[in-house]
């Protein structure tokens, strides 16, 4: 099969022999999305050998449990052992024997199959088309902020950041009625969350130390920075980046002002079906080009340009 594959920091197209691994469904992907992740993964922020890419909606073509088997699916990304500490005490994601598709000791779907096991995977309902159902992964992620906090009407609410994931996360705090202001870098950026009546905020406009959360959205030290500026005590910063090396942080500051931080990744997948299902939200607006498989480096260059948002790949 047809494969886009990472090797010391280089990406190729190869032929790879198609593999079903036991007791897994094979599946034949429609579409996968390009982010940030992938982008950073070639760059070497994580070193990872094999086939990229783990936001997709695929058809199950055969799995051991043959109900599945013509299905259109989406999946969690983390394969786990379900026996280890974490697994056992309700963490999963924290899989002390994990692998994660296209990340970590499994091949991922920028290729024309993967196979995942069948508890990673979700029905999509008919009504969800697959240029939407390709975003359950990152949309997911977005709502993994309300499964770690309750977000009040009342709660001023900062989000740096306004990218991929950031706008994901401006629809999915909207719809909690919160105060939420984003601070969006670039004027589409604006555009995009204006049409969906989200306001921003330039940076000179944040007043320090009065935001209830502030989640960081950037995967930068000024990003960070920022946010840090903005929340008030005993206020909660949320992490939804990862930073490349290490970062100087003042702790003391954090220390004297009680600052609650929460690191977040991973999100719920049924919540973020019925919300597609439901159109109240919309991810399709941040597709800003579609190529096909064979043409995955040209896809790559693209989602690397500035003012690119969602790149799809399709089979």
């Amino acid at each position: 099969m047809k494969a886009l594959w990472l090797e010391n920091n280089q990406i190729s197209m190869r032929e790879i022999a198609q593999s079903n691994k036991p007791g897994e469904a094979l599946i034949k992907i429609r579409k996968a999305g390009i982010c940030s992740t992938d982008l950073e993964l070639v760059k070497g922020y994580y070193p990872y050998k094999g086939i990229l890419g783990h936001e997709f909606v695929g058809e199950v073509v055969s799995a051991p449990d043959a109900s599945w088997v013509g299905q259109r699916v989406v999946g969690e990304i983390n394969a786990v052992c379900g026996k280890c500490e974490a697994c056992l005490n309700g963490r999963p994601t924290h899989c002390e024997n994990r692998t994660v598709l296209g990340i970590s000791n499994r091949d991922g779907v920028f290729a024309e199959f993967t196979s995942l096991p069948l508890e990673n995977l979700y029905r999509v309902p008919d009504s969800v088309p697959d240029e939407q159902a390709v975003f359950v992964e990152p949309l997911a992620a977005a709502l993994e902020i309300q499964q770690q906090m309750q977000i009040h009407p009342t709660d001023r609410v900062l989000l740096v950041g306004a990218g991929r994931l950031g706008q994901l996360i401006a629809q999915t705090l909207a719809l909690t009625g919160c105060d939420l202001h984003v601070v969006a870098r670039h004027a589409f950026q604006r555009e995009i969350l204006s049409a969906r009546g989200i306001r921003t905020i330039a940076e000179e406009n944040i007043q320090p130390q009065k935001w209830d959360m502030v989640v960081e959205a950037t995967g930068s030290p000024d990003g960070f920075n920022l946010a840090r500026r903005a929340v008030r005590p005993r206020g909660t910063m949320v992490l939804k980046s990862t930073y490349k090396g290490g970062m100087n942080v003042n702790f003391s500051s954090i220390v004297v002002d009680e600052i609650n931080i929460i690191g977040s990744r991973c999100g719920p997948f049924e919540p973020a079906l019925r919300l597609l299902e439901k159109r109240e939200v919309d991810p399709g607006v941040l597709i800003s080009d579609q190529y096909k498989l064979q043409d995955s480096l040209k896809a790559f260059e693209r989602a690397a340009q500035a003012g690119v948002l969602k790149v799809l790949l399709e089979n």
